[in-house]
């Protein structure tokens, strides 16, 4: 429950500095293709920010009060406290469903597809960074997922639209997941140098777990988004 708490955090930490940068890089950046490309990944990023760590930062609030058990239920401790404060993270911003639409909807197709194709490059440039020594297999993971999502998107952009709206959430949490573990793998690089061993190893661990346990988790949902389900769709208000 800890390391999962770490790496959910610590994930969506690393995301919400990285959108952070690229509201100053859209802003500052020394030419104009620069600035573009900043405010193209601000864009499709935008409603992962909003909905991912408002998800799973909740979550890892929920294990917090699990770690401590009865007592962590009480007032005595103060991860109630955290927990109700944040539960109106997933319902504020429109609450999570709408950043579902927003990010299928609108954002991967925005400017025929720039944003999203801008995405997979960049997540490709980690990929190749991370591909020699105790990265590699995660590295080798992470290509797989994201070849994974350009198919499944782009069955969803052939499909009637309802059909792929219909599943915009299960295509939210696989794309979130997808890029907090390109926050992860982004990570692991960095650390590589790091002269603290414990922070080093840290932060390998943490995106060791999240490759392993978390992201199958997400692509379990692949099958779902592929088949067009229509199962939310044919139901009937009357049915309730």
């Amino acid at each position: 429950m800890l390391l999962a708490q770490k790496a959910y955090v610590e994930g969506g930490l690393a995301l919400c500095l990285y959108a952070a940068r690229l509201v100053d890089e859209r802003r500052t950046a020394t030419d104009g293709r620069a600035r573009r490309e900043a405010g193209l990944l601000l864009d499709i990023l935008t409603p992962l920010v909003k909905a991912w760590p408002a998800q799973y930062c909740l979550e890892a609030n929920d294990l917090a009060i699990q770690v401590h058990g009865g007592y962590g239920y009480t007032r005595e401790y103060p991860v109630e406290q955290f927990y109700r404060d944040n539960r109106l993270n997933p319902i504020h911003e429109g609450t999570n469903g709408i950043q579902a639409l927003d990010l299928l909807g609108r954002k991967v197709t925005m400017e025929g597809g720039a944003a999203f194709r801008l995405l997979i490059r960049e997540v490709r440039a980690i990929v190749d960074q991370a591909g020699g020594g105790e990265t590699a297999g995660h590295a080798g993971d992470l290509a797989r997922t994201w070849d994974l999502i350009e198919r499944i998107t782009a069955t969803l952009g052939e499909g009637p639209a309802d059909r792929a709206l219909a599943n915009a959430s299960l295509y939210l949490d696989l794309v979130g997941h997808a890029v907090v573990a390109w926050m992860w793998l982004r990570q692991a690089v960095a650390v590589r140098e790091h002269p603290d061993a414990a922070f080093r190893a840290g932060k390998l661990q943490a995106c060791r777990y999240f490759f392993h346990y978390e992201l199958p988790r997400a692509r379990a949902h692949a099958e779902v988004l592929l088949s067009l389900d229509p199962t939310l769709l044919d139901m009937r208000p009357d049915w309730f």
